[in-house]
């Protein structure tokens, strides 16, 4: 008997065909698994054996080989359960092998015989519609697989259902997209006392996608700021939406099939290893910068994560992807995020407060700022300071901004720069902060007096390109802001007033 069954293989984001080939065959009794399986894969044929048993189906007493075509391709993971269980189901006549092969098959088993959630249920919907087949998934990921624009999905909660289901005794329903709920509605800027040039800057920050570093004292506000950060982002579209959940799934992060609109927030400790934050391991996964994508990346502490960790932010933060390269896979993943961070001015962080700073500035603050490498300190669009907020401010009991009324500035700033790179035949780009040679000329051509400030500035403080086109960008970014067509002298110098030199000396 030969049955076949469809199902994938993952090498980062992208799906690959698997045949799952099943032969029954007389001989001394074996269940065999081939075609280069994993530990995971082959321990799989136990869980099956036992999934059938407790429905009542038994194992013939002969050879049974489970091929994973193409041979020479690394398989991982559990999600070949279900496809095995399949294919001796049709091998065995129980279902037909015809209706089976019109669907992507993934799925882990129970002993039970219950079909539990994996990883990765979207992109392999998203591939089962390209080459026009049905999903079979477990049940509590339909709704993921619905956002893919399948039609025919059969989200099965167990294998006797599913067995019921092909014969025509049992109806599985077609699942529902489910929308995951807001969870920003608790945070607001209002809530932030003072602080209206970090305010300032941060809605600067948001109509661009530029990056931002933060540098103030301990309990200014550093991270309560960028805590509110995605609450002035306007929200994901419906693309966006599904590249950023489809990291999400094959990271095992998107639950109960629920799809986000909100931007991603990432905040990682800053004892994260370098495959945490960029992604890697033995299996190649998606690091903190790619769960960030379309999103905002916040590193509080600086320059207390590891020196090699942030240097490797360098290449994604220019390029927008990161590749990772293992012995056991070679993939490349989106890391299109908004880099955020925040720092003290020293170690001790008081540096330059009369009675509270210690003894060793500002030597101290010279050694502690020096683990930010200058290539680094160059990607950022934006650097202010966040000095302590004043008694008189906390005191107050009137609310500035909400985080509501900034956003609409957003979307309108960000609406005049999608209409712009529309009308100049640059469809594909959608913020300032993506701009580059030509297109950015072409965008922000300077009169002379803002050319002559600009140039003045860059040659006294000895300005790199990258950190003069960057001032550009961000002059750009401040006059769609005020919505005006030029970028005039005012805008270049409130954008190089964000170009801002750390103290050594006072804050």
């Amino acid at each position: 008997m030969l049955a076949h069954v469809n199902t994938i293989a993952f090498n980062g984001l992208n799906t690959l065909d698997v045949d799952l080939q099943l032969q029954i065959t007389s001989g001394l009794p074996a269940f065999n698994i081939v075609g280069l399986p994993d530990k995971t894969i082959a321990e799989s044929k136990e869980r099956v054996r036992a999934a059938l048993n407790t429905i009542g189906i038994e194992l013939p007493a002969k050879r049974i080989i489970i091929n994973l075509a193409p041979a020479d391709l690394l398989k991982e993971g559990s999600h070949f359960d279900l496809p095995i269980a399949l294919a001796l189901l049709a091998g065995l006549g129980v279902v037909s092998a015809e209706d089976v092969n019109n669907y992507v098959v993934i799925g882990e088993l129970g002993l039970d015989g219950l079909i539990m959630p994996v990883n990765g249920v979207l992109p392999v919907a998203i591939h089962a519609n390209r080459i026009n087949k049905g999903l079979i998934c477990p049940e509590p990921q339909g709704s993921e697989a619905v956002w893919a624009g399948l039609k025919d999905v059969i989200a099965a909660p167990d294998l006797l259902s599913l067995i019921n289901h092909f014969k025509g005794t049992q109806q599985l329903p077609m699942p529902v997209a489910k929308q995951k709920k807001s969870k920003i509605s608790d945070l607001d800027m209002a809530d932030v006392k003072g602080q209206e040039t970090a305010k300032r800057a941060l809605e600067i920050a948001a109509a661009g996608a530029h990056n931002m570093l933060m540098v103030g004292t301990p309990g200014a506000g550093k991270s309560m700021l960028a805590a509110r950060m995605i609450t002035i982002l306007p929200p994901l579209t419906t693309e966006e939406a599904l590249e950023t959940c489809m990291i999400h799934s094959v990271a095992g992060e998107l639950k109960d099939g629920e799809i986000s609109f909100e931007r991603p927030y990432r905040d990682p400790h800053h004892s994260a290893s370098t495959p945490a934050l960029i992604g890697g391991g033995r299996k190649g996964i998606p690091g903190e910068i790619s769960l960030a994508h379309n999103g905002v990346l916040f590193l509080d502490e600086l320059p207390e994560f590891n020196r090699s960790t942030l240097e490797a932010l360098r290449q994604p933060i220019e390029t927008g992807y990161v590749t990772i390269s293992r012995v056991h896979c070679h993939t490349q993943y989106p890391a299109n995020f908004q880099l955020i961070a925040a720092m003290n001015p020293c170690r001790c962080g008081y540096l330059g407060m009369d009675g509270q700073e210690c003894s060793r500035a500002p030597k101290c603050a010279e050694e502690y700022q020096s683990k930010i490498s200058g290539p680094l300190m160059d990607r950022f669009d934006i650097h202010i300071q966040v000095p302590p907020v004043s008694p008189w401010d906390i005191a107050e009991t009137a609310k500035g901004e909400s985080s509501a009324t900034i956003r609409e500035r957003v979307i309108a700033a960000r609406k005049i720069q999608q209409d712009r790179f529309n009308r100049l035949g640059y469809p594909h780009l959608h913020t300032n902060s993506q701009l580059k040679g030509d297109v950015l000329e072409e965008v922000t051509v300077l009169d002379e007096d803002a050319k002559k400030l600009l140039v003045g500035f860059a040659d006294k403080m000895k300005m790199s390109a990258r950190a003069y086109h960057r001032t550009l960008k961000l002059a750009r970014t401040i006059a769609d802001l005020q919505n005006e067509k030029n970028v005039s002298k005012k805008h270049i110098a409130e954008a190089l007033s964000y170009r801002y030199v750390m103290p050594t000396k006072q804050v």
